[in-house]
């Protein structure tokens, strides 16, 4: 075996490891030859999505086995019959879409019946569309479909009954309303900070007292402090404080002995 030969050997076997992994696969607007579009096999087990938009097929016959493909995007091909082939092949189909194909008769859509989780099928610019009581020919055929054409049996929109918002707002309760835990916490943490703030500021009140009374007490008094330097002048000064309202008898004389 020459080295082209051997790689190109490894290439298709690493092909062949990998298509078991894959889970979608878009091949619109490539060309199909006789039905087969090249490297669309049965190897793909996991495909669960597969999109062949205008790929020029005239038929389904040549689908491969896809057991656990849910999603099949046929738009804009020339198929006109043979949908029987779906159900053997791809049994679990639940979305179908044929829009833009040469679907003429409600009896062409017939073998879809087989398709028991079939829930979607869209047949937008298909020539059965035109049909009286096309819709209500439908889904009187296909009874386990959900919705024909983006719409139920009773016209609302798939957007509108199956739309779910990815934001939660809040969590319901057991009646489905909803219950806003935050602002109750808020209110029971916010008069619980007032009760302790009132609390901290009597016990502040009173330390603040308490302070002040030890300074009181260990601070002596102004008064006392000079009562007690008058008392210590007076032992140890033979002379008073204030002589001119207390003469000493040292200093007494009268202008007579002068």
């Amino acid at each position: 075996m020459g080295y082209s030969s051997r790689r190109r050997a490894n290439e298709e076997w690493k092909n062949t490891a990998c298509v078991d992994k894959v889970r979608e696969l878009v091949l619109d607007n490539s060309r199909s030859n006789e039905g087969k579009i090249e490297g669309l096999t049965e190897e793909f087990v996991n495909l669960e999505f597969l999109s062949l938009i205008n790929v020029g097929l005239f038929s389904v016959s040549n689908l491969p086995r896809l057991g656990k493909l849910k999603k099949l995007e046929l738009g804009d091909n020339r198929i006109s019959g043979g949908l029987d082939v779906l159900a053997e092949k791809l049994p679990n189909l639940t979305h179908l879409n044929l829009s833009g194909n040469k679907l003429k008769d409600i009896s062409t859509l017939e073998p879809l019946k087989k398709l028991g989780s079939l829930k979607c099928l869209d047949l937008f610019n298909c020539e059965v569309t035109n049909l009286n009581d096309y819709r209500g020919s439908v889904f009187k055929l296909l009874p386990q479909l959900i919705y024909l054409d983006g719409y139920d049996v009773k016209d609302r929109e798939a957007s509108d009954v199956d739309g779910v918002d990815d934001d939660d707002e809040g969590v319901k309760d057991e009646d489905g309303e909803e219950e806003d835990f935050d602002e109750e916490d808020d209110g029971v943490s916010g008069n619980e900070e007032e009760e302790d703030l009132s609390i901290d500021d009597e016990d502040d009140n009173d330390d603040v007292e308490a302070v002040q009374g030890e300074k009181m007490k260990q601070e002596p008094n102004d008064n006392d402090d000079y009562e007690q330097k008058k008392k210590a002048n007076q032992l140890t000064n033979p002379f008073p404080l204030h002589p001119d309202t207390h003469p000493h008898p040292a200093y007494s004389t009268s202008l007579s002995q002068l």
